[in-house]
């Protein structure tokens, strides 16, 4: 499951990590966004409700994907930008809509993501605080996607199939696109990206980010300095 944020409670002390490992700087989305048309769209919401139905279990009441998977996946379909890719809902959106709590909503998206349909990227923006956290989370960005996996199931000659257990293709794919990432992080993000505890991380990565901050205004400062001398 995945975690989330504490929430801020009155008289709660701060917890000073205000990111999660591995986030990225919202608006270096780069190539993870891309185009979709409405028949890809369309094609991806019928082969996940195939899938849906070709791994359900017998006595079971839902499938891998779930009813409450398929309904997220058809609100994220809608809501897509399909000429850009762009796709950042927050969770209390997804809430909202389809009246589902937080933790339903969280448990489809880990199941969509597990499955191939859907992966994301965590974001975070700057605070513009010169004290305290200098980042905080904001809304991942999301990505539909057809698993190769599931799109044998689709068209009208298609029948239920055993489901391969091969992810390595998948995960290769997303790997590239990670490390293409990576590549234009900021070099905070990048030294801490592959530290395992999110609590160390995310204390490092807003250190790291006020030392950046404070070295820039300690330049501009002698830089204005210099300018006063000369004058």
């Amino acid at each position: 499951m995945l975690k989330t944020l504490p929430e801020a409670t009155p008289g709660s002390r701060r917890t000073h990590q205000p990111i999660r490992r591995k986030s990225y700087l919202r608006g270096r989305e780069g190539a993870f966004w891309r185009p979709v048309d409405r028949r890809d769209l369309e094609q991806i919401l019928h082969a996940a409700a195939r899938y849906d139905l070709a791994g359900k279990q017998p006595g079971q009441r839902n499938g891998p994907l779930g009813q409450v998977g398929l309904q997220v996946l058809a609100l994220l379909a809608h809501k897509v930008n399909r000429k850009t890719g762009q796709l950042d809902p927050a969770i209390t959106f997804l809430m909202a809509r389809l009246k589902r709590s937080r933790d339903a909503i969280v448990r489809a998206l880990k199941a969509l993501r597990d499955h191939g349909f859907l992966d994301w990227l965590r974001r975070y923006v700057p605070t513009g605080n010169e004290t305290g956290p200098q980042v905080q989370q904001t809304s991942n960005a999301y990505r539909l996607s057809m698993p190769d996996r599931s799109r044998r199931l689709l068209g009208w000659r298609a029948a239920p199939a055993p489901l391969p257990d091969d992810f390595t293709h998948d995960q290769g794919r997303r790997t590239a696109e990670r490390d293409a990432m990576m590549a234009d992080m900021h070099p905070v993000d990048r030294a801490v990206a592959g530290v395992e505890d999110e609590g160390l991380a995310a204390v490092l990565a807003s250190l790291g980010h006020a030392m950046f901050l404070k070295k820039e205004r300690e330049s501009a400062e002698r830089s204005e300095s210099e300018v006063v001398s000369i004058s």
